[in-house]
């Protein structure tokens, strides 16, 4: 028998995050002037800060030690649900990215130096930080395509290349950097590194800031120049080649915890929509009694309910150090197209409404079109996903292996 039940521990902390959202957090978004950068509202988010922490609920991924509360993935996948519903509420927890994968980042391959130097302060909430992989002149979904390059130089590297769409780096203290550090084409992954790079290093330039569909970060997502920027050796993030095996285990969990918190945005769409239909009428009843309306809340309802299944089976199979790539990779495609389907009928319940750009359905519908895209389009994902079938099948095997068997 498959028990679905909460321990109790997380159901109450389920709770008090979900009071949280509704007292504090939501409230909030009224005190932003510039929903699309919340860092020009800084100070609004440092008081949701002061209030996750009076609620005990500030850092909850990150071990005690780092003034966490030690909450595992499967706890983070209900926390991060609950914090969906407002674009503010993880960034109170200290919990979004990318300040949260880059803290998983340094939790994983980070020495003592390193954690004191860049994951204190981030923990702490005095910084913030940016993860640099994407580039503008290649196709950045294979990542054997990125053409930083990091030389060493006595006790340094020396990075040049270009990166952008590099979420929150803007503002940001440093950056954990992929770079080119070998060339042997055999080695192929093998040839990557990260490096930890402070962002008022000479040669570090932020060189514009292209405007984003659903770009809703604080810091933005600017394109940035590394001209000749030196940093120690010691500023090496894990061992040399090591940088695709780091940035796999960081970006599975990032994908799991943008699905996470997209099912609470999808819920928030749902709710706002079936508050409209009861709330208008149309032809002589009320736009709840309409059949065609009806059938487009059942097919969001069906949605969310696939979506929160394989979010919190996924969550269970990784705290449980089990294989998941094939169901990270299902879950990321799967709930970033549930959430397009989710909010785009959102928009056509609310009618001129939810085109409204200061109304929050079409804010919603910019960032589930922009999920598709990144930390891995969803045709990567579909890549994965087949090869896993063929490779079954090829072996004289089930399928079944590859389709997130519950085991």
């Amino acid at each position: 028998m498959i028990d679905f039940t909460l321990p109790p521990d997380l159901a109450e902390l389920t709770a008090r995050v979900r009071a949280y959202v509704e007292e504090d957090a939501l409230p909030a978004e009224a005190e932003l002037t510039d929903r699309a950068d919340p860092l020009r509202d800084w100070h609004v988010v440092e008081a949701l800060r002061d209030r996750a922490r009076d609620r005990g609920l500030y850092t909850p991924h990150l071990p005690e030690r780092w003034g966490g509360l030690g909450v595992g993935v499967l706890g983070m996948a209900l926390i991060s649900q609950e914090c969906g519903v407002s674009q503010l509420a993880s960034l109170g927890l200290n919990a979004m990215a990318p300040d949260e994968g880059n803290m998983h980042t340094l939790l994983i391959a980070g020495d003592e130096a390193q954690l004191e130097t860049y994951l204190r302060p981030l923990a702490e909430g005095r910084v913030r930080s940016c993860f640099a992989m994407a580039e503008p002149d290649v196709a950045s979904s294979d990542p054997l395509n990125l053409a930083t390059t990091a030389v060493r130089d006595g006790d340094e590297w020396v990075i040049d290349g270009r990166k952008w769409c590099i979420t929150g780096a803007e503002g940001a203290a440093f950056a954990i950097v992929v770079a080119k550090t070998g060339t042997d084409p055999a080695a192929r992954h093998r040839n990557y590194s990260l490096l930890l790079v402070p962002t008022d290093t000479p040669g570090w330039r932020i060189v514009r800031h292209p405007e984003w569909m659903g770009a809703h970060s604080p810091g933005g997502h600017p394109e940035i120049a590394l001209e000749g920027v030196r940093v120690p050796a010691a500023n090496l993030l894990g061992g040399e080649g090591e940088g695709f095996a780091i940035a796999q285990k960081r970006l599975a969990g990032g994908r799991l915890a943008h699905a996470m918190r997209w099912i609470g945005a999808a819920q928030r769409a749902l709710d706002l929509s079936a508050e409209r239909l009861l709330a208008r009428s149309a032809f002589g009843k009320r736009l709840a009694d309409q059949q065609s309306l009806q059938f487009m809340l059942a097919d969001s309802a069906m949605d969310l309910y696939a979506s929160r299944l394989m979010v919190l089976n996924t969550a269970w199979k990784v705290e449980r150090g089990m294989p998941h790539r094939q169901e990270v990779a299902m879950t990321k495609a799967f709930v970033s197209e549930a959430f397009g389907r989710i909010a785009d009928r959102a928009v056509q319940i609310h009618g001129a409404a939810g085109i409204a750009m200061d109304l929050p359905i079409a804010g919603i519908y910019q960032d589930a079109r922009a999920a598709r895209i990144y930390d891995g389009a969803s045709e990567v994902h579909r890549m994965v996903i087949a090869r896993a079938c063929l490779k079954a099948a090829e072996a004289g095997r089930s399928t079944a292996e590859a389709c997130g068997e519950i085991a």
